[in-house]
């Protein structure tokens, strides 16, 4: 039998966010800090700069595909394998890995016990596949693991316009299937604006979307009907999604266009 602190409440660490078998710890301040740097710890942990691990809690029936090398603790009886089937296979997922900035070995954990991510200061977002129809398209070097009932697959660009000019990448992973996948955010999950559509479209400007579900078409296009009339309202191109389905913006992902308050 083993016992563990994980979950327990204390001063530094709490737990802030389950779903499936993914539950997600945050550590409300770093009290191992060294003196000389426990000023900027305390002021950086005040602004929701923090340290946050995934665990998995497996019970035999569910197994976890996890990034390659998060891996920090494997407790019980807990079976890691990698999903590369021969050199062929090594070599396709090595190309993958290039056009979608994930790892090119995925570990796929299995058995009875818990499996615990190494620490991030990152946002995680766990999300259901089950709200995002036919699949979930999301931004390069988002993805940390999945439920193996989640099947993980690279998409590219459905058209001209989005391919040159969309700024999303040529490529993306693509997630089908069943199950509860986390993703690592720049920006927390209270501060994601979710779209859902039904025949209709959004317009973007910037490449500010995170993730989108699989079914819109996603095309670059100009804010009015002719060239010049979308240069000289300052907007230019916009990304736009259509159709019927989901979209995730991170609004404040990179601070773009977001001036310095003055004082009056």
């Amino acid at each position: 039998m083993i016992k563990t602190n994980l979950y327990d409440q204390s001063g530094s660490r709490r737990l802030i966010a389950q779903k499936g078998v993914f539950s997600v710890i945050e550590y409300e301040k770093d009290v191992s800090i060294s003196p000389n740097f426990a000023q900027e710890a305390y002021f950086a942990s005040l602004m929701n700069v923090r340290k946050r691990q995934l665990v998995a809690d497996l019970d035999g029936t569910v197994g976890v595909t996890a990034q390659g090398g998060a891996m920090q603790l494997m407790i019980g009886a807990l079976d890691a394998a990698t999903d590369v089937h021969g050199v062929g296979d090594l070599a396709k997922k090595f190309v993958k890995s290039i056009v979608t900035e994930e790892k090119t070995i995925k570990p796929h954990y299995v058995g009875s016990g818990q499996l615990v991510l190494e620490p991030t200061f990152k946002f995680i977002i766990l999300e259901d596949l089950s709200s995002w129809r036919e699949g979930m398209v999301i931004e390069d070097g988002m993805f940390l693991a999945c439920e193996d009932t989640v099947n993980l697959e690279v998409t590219g660009r459905k058209t001209v316009s989005s391919l040159v000019l969309g700024r999303e990448g040529i490529f993306n992973t693509l997630l089908t299937g069943t199950g509860v996948v986390a993703l690592e955010s720049l920006v927390p999950v209270e501060e994601i604006i979710s779209i859902d559509i039904v025949d209709d479209l959004i317009r973007i400007d910037g490449d500010m979307a995170i993730a989108w579900s699989d079914t819109l078409d996603f095309t670059v296009e100009r804010t009015t009907s002719t060239l010049i009339g979308s240069w000289a309202s300052g907007e230019g191109l916009v990304n736009v999604y259509r159709g019927t389905g989901r979209v995730l913006i991170a609004p404040v992902r990179r601070n773009k266009g977001i001036s310095v308050p003055r004082e009056k």
